[in-house]
């Protein structure tokens, strides 16, 4: 579907604000201020308190009455009261639950068909925790509402070859990762992985590069059996799938062009092996994609950089792939 035709039924975006100190309204004001000229066949809903977008945009030069008021329709905002206002830099716990509703909104309009995609800019875990409400993070929360037994976490990078991260397991303690690694697990995610990206980015064949857990994958069971007995026998099967998986690899010697050239997205087996590699070749133009849902959600590689918010010095290069990230895939779930 060209951008011409899909202009007479626009895709429909949601952007949650995230944590009300952070960076999260003033980037979303600052990405969507070209909406028009970069995604000419999508209307964005931004969620949060009025009063607060319009001063974080105006605090960065953005005129948001012009953006959100002008004729294109291209941008409006749905209001969502704060619990109390809120300063820039500073948590307030009394707004921990503004945060959650935020959230909870562009799930059930995603989950109801009126949004095609949410993209989420950045919360505080600590302030939806200090409300009362248990919280370990989007991803998480995306599948208990959704009713999803198993997501992915995909950070990726941008460009012609993106590199791609995904994680076998997410927001464990270290301690925890090689109970949570089973034969079973290992290949739904796979199956995850493989689907997601051959449905929602376009790729008919996708080659994934799988990590051992231990240090030279296990050194053939003196380093740790996970790799012999977990990881080695989830790719066998994964292989029978039609999956093409390969692995497992020495996480110290696998991120580099020679393998990474000819291949679309690497399994990494916890949340730290894979993602300081990740962060340190992307960070600011990367983005987050949970794989598995019945939902589009993309997400911003960053946090809420409570120092840089009000300043105008944040960047909102994250949150703009992420926004064309969520419109591209939108577009291949409408078209396919």
């Amino acid at each position: 579907m060209t951008a011409a035709s899909a202009s007479h039924f626009p895709l429909q975006i949601a952007i949650t604000t995230g944590e009300p100190a952070g960076v999260g309204p003033e980037l979303t004001a600052r990405a969507l201020a070209g909406a028009a000229a970069h995604w000419p066949d999508a209307q964005f809903t931004v969620l949060g308190d009025a009063a607060l977008l319009a001063q974080r945009a105006q605090a960065v030069g953005v005129d948001w009455a012009a953006l959100t008021g002008g004729q294109s329709g291209r941008v409006s905002v749905e209001h969502q009261p704060l619990g109390v206002p809120a300063q820039a830099g500073k948590l307030d716990a009394a707004n921990g639950r503004y945060v959650l509703n935020l959230l909870d909104v562009a799930i059930d309009g995603a989950s109801s068909g009126r949004f095609d995609a949410i993209v989420t800019a950045p919360l505080q875990k600590s302030t939806i925790n200090d409300a009362g409400v248990p919280f370990t993070g989007h991803t998480e929360y995306l599948a208990e509402r959704t009713h999803t037994p198993r997501v992915v976490m995909m950070l990726a990078g941008t460009g012609a070859r993106p590199l791609r991260v995904a994680l076998a397991t997410t927001h464990l303690p270290l301690k925890d990762v090689s109970a949570a690694l089973t034969i079973d697990g290992l290949v739904d995610t796979l199956r995850i992985v493989d689907h997601d990206l051959r449905h929602h980015f376009g790729l008919p064949a996708p080659r994934i590069l799988v990590t051992g857990l231990n240090p030279h994958a296990g050194e053939n069971g003196y380093l740790g059996r996970e790799e012999i007995d977990v990881i080695s026998p989830a790719l066998a099967l994964a292989n029978a799938q039609g999956i093409d998986a390969r692995g497992p690899y020495p996480a110290d010697t696998l991120f580099q062009p020679r393998y990474l050239n000819e291949a679309d997205c690497v399994l990494a087996m916890f949340h730290d092996q894979g993602l300081p590699v990740l962060k340190y070749a992307t960070f600011g133009e990367g983005i987050n994609v949970t794989l598995g849902l019945p939902i589009i959600r993309t997400s911003v590689d960053h946090g809420t950089a409570l120092d840089l918010a009000g300043t105008g010095r944040a960047d909102s290069g994250s949150l703009i792939a992420a926004i064309d990230t969520a419109v591209s895939m939108a577009r291949h779930r409408r078209a396919g």
